[in-house]
């Protein structure tokens, strides 16, 4: 009994160290809580770690992104982009290229530009012709033996203040040359009107004297208005070689 007692009691002692034997592994969180930067190795075998139940080390991320790990990323984000871009690009010009599209913009152009010959077909065309009738100014703008040009460019006709058989009178000629319509040019130095074209020439009067022309020049329609303005009316003409000069339309006498 005495050595069954004194077993017991060897015994109780030697089983408190076994007890306390599990509070050991309480040291691991400690010491692997040190590193800061762990290697990817490190993070991927803590991972494992956590899945299997085991009590895994503190995981603490750096403050910044680890060198060298941003600049692929931000490449490879500008390249899928860029990529992107040009795969929109491409899908625009194929649909414009295509067959379908370039037939359909054709009919429509086509179209287009037939309806608008047809709209100007069916407008009728007008021309824009200076007034047969209109005004001059009153006599005393024409001095005695002198050829006024002012009207030549706009009316087409010249204003003469000269004497014709004996009688002073303002009349106004035609500036279509007799021979083939071209338009002859007073020269003041040689007092005569001269068909560039082919040398006609004709006297103050209208008359002419040399070239082709087969006859004077023609007069038109001129009265004195009831306001003391000269009127030309061109829808008169007036020829000499039919004596038609002596009519009192075809000029307008002055004091």
């Amino acid at each position: 009994m005495a050595a069954i007692r004194a077993n017991k009691a060897g015994a109780a002692p030697a089983a408190a160290p076994a007890a306390a034997a599990p509070a050991a592994p309480k040291a691991a969180p400690t010491a692997a809580a040190k590193p800061v930067g762990l290697s990817p190795a490190e993070m991927i075998k803590a991972a494992r770690s956590a899945e299997t139940g085991t009590p895994a080390p503190k995981v603490v991320l750096p403050s910044k992104p680890l060198p060298g790990k941003t600049a692929p990323a931000a490449a490879a984000t500008a390249k899928a982009t860029a990529v992107e871009r040009r795969s929109v690009l491409a899908s625009i010009a194929a649909t414009l290229l295509s067959p379908v599209v370039i037939a359909w913009t054709s009919f429509v152009a086509t179209a287009t530009a037939s309806t608008l010959a047809l709209a100007r077909f069916m407008m009728p065309n007008v021309l824009v012709e200076p007034p047969t009738r209109f005004k001059i100014g009153p006599p005393s703008d024409y001095a005695p033996g002198t050829v006024s040009t002012k009207w030549q460019a706009q009316f087409n006709i010249w204003v003469v203040n000269n004497e014709v058989d004996g009688v002073r009178c303002i009349y106004a000629l035609s500036t279509v040359c007799t021979h083939l319509g071209c338009t002859p040019n007073w020269l003041e130095g040689e007092q005569k009107f001269k068909c560039p074209c082919h040398g006609s020439g004709f006297y103050k009067t209208g008359i002419n004297f040399e070239g082709p022309a087969p006859r004077p020049l023609e007069r038109v329609g001129l009265r004195l208005a009831e306001d003391g303005m000269l009127e030309v009316d061109k829808s008169i003409k007036f020829q000499r070689e039919l004596g038609q000069w002596t009519n009192a339309s075809s000029f307008v006498g002055v004091g």
